[in-house]
């Protein structure tokens, strides 16, 4: 029986990355997003790699959506090794012009997203007495990142999900590691949430971020598919990818140096 993976947030940008290197390395796949026309294409790249894949159109944010992915994941291939959560949507702007959707909208994908997929197969790995869970953060899930406030609240929260979760799951032969990117050259802006104090401080929010991601010097969606890789392969706890390495070492060393560089850098003319 071939291992297989369950990767949420797998139509796109992170999520189709880990899911291509995972059946190049000999894994059956589901994948699972919002959206089912690119995630049958996915699916088809995945077959002509020469393994399985089966595309599950789901919301995360759902619970009962959640719960029929696993369900058809079990019935169509009787066990998962592996679950990747992925799926998330990244907002940014000055704290007061968030709504209480804004808010709910992205701690339900990035954080109950994650929640919901644990608790439908965590049984099963029980049951099974191995399993690993990968649990894609961010480097704003170890540094507070002013003007990423509900981005920042949701990838803390699944930070500490993530090492509570290692700390009680290990003994039970069920492995549970946390990975935390930087920024990556994808298109994960066609979802974001951008906020301004108008139209024109949105816009320029946007600006930037375009031009960050145009920058040589930002990883790719394949590099956090490798450090999944690693940290299923090796059984690590946490990997920081790439310059995520540097803002970590730099924030311990200097940590009021750090939020004025990020106040400065994420703060707009009006706020």
């Amino acid at each position: 029986m071939a291992t297989t993976v369950l990767i949420t947030g797998a139509s796109q940008g992170i999520g189709k990355a880990t899911a291509l290197l995972f059946a190049r390395k000999g894994y059956d796949l589901v994948i699972a997003a919002r959206q089912l026309e690119p995630l049958q294409a996915v699916a088809a790249e995945i077959q002509s790699l020469g393994r399985q894949a089966i595309a599950i159109p789901t919301d995360v944010r759902d619970p009962e959506q959640v719960k029929a992915l696993v369900s058809k994941a079990l019935d169509h291939y009787g066990t998962i090794n592996v679950l990747v959560n992925n799926a998330g949507i990244y907002i940014s702007g000055p704290v007061e012009e968030f709504s209480l959707e804004d808010w709910h909208q992205t701690l339900d994908t990035n954080l109950w997203g994650y929640i919901h997929t644990i608790h439908a197969l965590l049984p099963h790995f029980l049951a099974q007495g191995t399993g690993t869970i990968i649990n894609i953060s961010s480097i704003g899930g170890k540094v507070p990142i002013p003007y990423l406030v509900p981005y920042t609240t949701s990838k803390y929260a699944v930070t500490g999900l993530t090492e509570a979760l290692h700390s009680e799951l290990k003994p039970k032969g069920i492995h549970v590691g946390g990975i935390y990117p930087s920024i990556i050259k994808s298109n994960f802006l066609e979802r974001a949430i951008l906020r301004g104090k108008d139209q024109k401080d949105a816009q320029r929010r946007l600006d930037q971020l375009n031009q960050v991601l145009s920058t040589p010097i930002i990883e790719k969606p394949e590099d956090v598919a490798e450090a999944v890789w690693e940290a299923v392969k090796h059984q690590r706890e946490e990997i920081f990818v790439g310059s995520a390495n540097v803002s970590k070492a730099a924030y311990g060393l200097f940590p009021g140096l750090m939020q004025l560089v990020f106040r400065r850098g994420l703060k707009q003319q009006k706020d």
